[in-house]
């Protein structure tokens, strides 16, 4: 029985291209095509494919969105993100949300294809040359993890005002404390999480979602 494939993605010479290259595998089956994400999520179950091609950026729901809905729809049709975005934060926002593989649109046509296998058969697939930066970023996660449970309640107020550029005077007087205050509190804070300027302080905030008072 062949792999019953959808492919969603809004350039039609692109969805000509890949049916193309996956017809050449007998195992492979072009079962259904969607233009955008309401498309794919009107008739993905009524066709209920095997496996989903779909592209992160479409008019309108984007993929990861669309992504999400099937998901919560059926957990047994397995998503692969195809797309041009080789930044590890796609990857990540692709993964947070149950993606089953990721791989790059300009992969050969045999690692397509062993990525539609290998999350058909259950086991997640990601583009191989992303896997050194997603490691890097989840040992950086780590890392930050470690540091957030150092920091106090006060100190944690204090990085969300600097990642929403507030001064330490505007500080000071949000809190009723005085600038010294202030300033101790936020040397404290920067020797915990391992910076030496506002910046990084607002990047680290950013990055862990902390920026929420």
């Amino acid at each position: 029985m062949s792999i019953q494939v959808m492919l969603v993605d809004d350039h039609k010479m692109l969805r000509e291209g890949i049916k193309s290259l996956l017809e050449f595998d007998s195992d492979l089956e072009i079962l259904s095509e969607a233009s955008s994400a309401e498309e794919c999520l009107d008739i993905v179950m009524e066709k209920k494919p095997d496996v989903i091609l779909m592209d992160i950026n479409l008019p309108g729901i984007s993929g990861i969105q669309a992504l999400k809905e099937v998901k919560r729809r059926s957990k047994k049709i397995k998503v692969l993100m195809l797309t041009v975005h080789n930044e590890v934060e796609y990857l990540i926002e692709s993964l947070d949300a149950k993606a089953d593989g990721y791989i790059l649109k300009d992969s050969s046509s045999d690692e397509l294809i062993k990525a539609i296998k290998t999350v058909y058969n259950e086991e997640r697939y990601i583009q191989p040359d992303l896997i050194p930066a997603l490691n890097a970023r989840l040992i950086q996660n780590e890392s930050d993890n470690e540091m957030i449970k150092d920091i106090t309640k006060r100190e944690m107020q204090m990085l969300g005002f600097i990642a929403l550029g507030k001064t330490n005077a505007e500080i000071g007087v949000e809190l009723n404390i005085s600038d010294r205050t202030v300033k101790n509190h936020i040397s404290n804070l920067f020797k915990k999480i391992n910076v030496t300027d506002r910046t990084q302080a607002a990047v680290f905030a950013i990055r862990n979602n902390l920026i929420q008072m």
